[in-house]
């Protein structure tokens, strides 16, 4: 039996395994040791889509798409959204999720945390 662990919304970590996995469909994203993003199918957005203007000129409230771009990652397997960053046109993907593993399962052996449902838990002291 695997111990998973629920990272953020959408997202596990299986320690045993040491693999990214979507909660939804259960698709292996890939390593653990390595982002998550990397597994993910990529789509690129005009930021003026989710930030429409608000008003006409120069100056409309909407992001510039010169400045900023909205990526969104999707599971390949089901198509669930699992991030959605913005960065400026250029920059590479950031690595939003990183576990130090190594520590984490020492953690958990020695009973200072458990996973209970999902979620760390303080161990017995």
């Amino acid at each position: 039996m695997s111990e998973r662990l629920k990272t953020a919304e959408n997202l596990l970590l299986d320690l045993t395994a040491e693999r990214w996995i979507c909660e939804r469909c259960e698709h292996d994203l890939g390593c653990a040791r390595d982002n998550v993003k990397r597994g993910l199918l990529v789509a690129e957005r005009d930021p003026r889509e989710i930030h429409p203007p608000l008003i006409d000129g120069e100056f409309t409230f909407a992001p510039n798409p010169d400045w900023v771009r909205i990526l969104e990652f999707y599971c390949p397997g089901c198509g669930t959204q699992i991030e959605t960053e913005y960065l400026p046109p250029g920059h590479p993907i950031t690595w939003t999720t990183q576990i130090d593993i190594d520590a984490l399962k020492r953690r958990l052996a020695s009973g200072e945390l458990t996973i209970e449902h999902g979620h760390l838990k303080a161990g017995t002291p």
